[in-house]
């Protein structure tokens, strides 16, 4: 087929070299406007940018495409479809209409449970048993259009969105190929109405430790905030991020250190920090950071 490729960041990646791979020609590739980035503030382009330059396609980069003159442009293409994942600008419906096959967007998440722009941290935060990958139609609303295949996978118990988001991204890539191969047979199933959810985009308000939760909940949050923008405490009076965690036996006041290898009471139960990041350095698993950086059995975080 003849596609247009929208997407943006390292989850789009894979989509895009598993079209290729596929054979389907790829009329243009969209992604959102190279952005200032590192020290210099310099321009960095995309994942999706310098993926589809290494290939050797034509990329456009429009700050919006509510212009009619953008919209002739992407018209211009003769698309036999587009395939949206992670674009990050909202489709007006002469996009969504131009392509004769329409739009097909790659969603990480089982619809309708997580519309919305984060469904992956919204899953694990939530403590989902299941998440997974749907190919819809798109039309106007958020995710609302049907559903032509979806596949599950289980959250696993000490998953973090990093991780969870490196299974589903070559998921949607074998999906989307398939669905393509199989478009004329596959019929559109309408999102039940009942159990919609929407994954709002995360605020890093967001992301400090309140230590009088459970510790089901805080072992969550950590999980489910990695790497971006990461759950943190205070330990010292100094802001350490939280990447990953793991429940634990234990009980003391809330975010009392309990031994010398991180454990930490909550306001109920315990978790084992397994790895954080302090300012200005890497990420670190709890052994190495505490050889740098003792923390001692009684320590309070958060404490003023």
């Amino acid at each position: 087929m003849r596609v247009v490729f929208m997407g943006t960041p390292e989850f789009s990646v894979p989509v895009l070299d598993a079209l290729v791979e596929a054979g389907h020609e790829i009329a243009a590739v969209y992604c959102q406007p190279p952005r200032p980035a590192g020290r210099g503030k310099k321009d960095r382009p995309t994942p999706v940018h310098a993926r589809a330059e290494a290939l050797g396609l034509a990329v456009r980069h429009p700050a919006s495409l509510k212009s009619s003159e953008e919209q002739a442009a992407f018209a211009s293409l003769n698309a036999d479809v587009a395939v949206v994942v992670a674009y990050g600008l909202l489709l007006p419906q002469p996009i969504l209409d131009a392509p004769t096959r329409g739009c097909l967007n790659i969603h990480a998440s089982l619809l309708p449970r997580w519309r919305g722009a984060a469904p992956i941290h919204r899953a694990i935060m939530a403590g989902d048993a299941q998440t997974g990958i749907c190919i819809m139609q798109m039309e106007a609303g958020l995710d609302t259009g049907p559903v032509l295949l979806r596949q599950a996978t289980d959250i696993r118990p000490q998953e973090t969105t990093a991780q969870l988001h490196d299974r589903l991204a070559p998921m949607g890539a074998d999906l989307i190929v398939e669905v393509l191969a199989r478009l004329s047979d596959l019929t559109p199933e309408p999102q039940p109405e009942d159990g919609v959810t929407y994954a709002s985009k995360i605020d890093k308000a967001e992301a400090r430790v309140d230590w009088s939760r459970s510790a089901v909940e805080v072992d969550r949050q950590i999980r489910g905030l990695s790497p971006f923008p990461g759950a943190w405490t205070e330990i010292a009076g100094d802001r350490v991020k939280l990447l990953a965690s793991t429940l634990a036996d234990g009980q003391g006041a809330p975010g009392e250190v309990l031994n010398n290898t991180l454990r930490v009471a909550c306001g109920e139960g315990a978790i084992d920090l397994l790895r954080l990041q302090r300012a200005g350095k890497g990420a670190q698993d709890a052994e190495t950071f505490l050889r740098g950086w003792p923390v001692a059995a009684r320590t309070r975080l958060n404490s003023e």
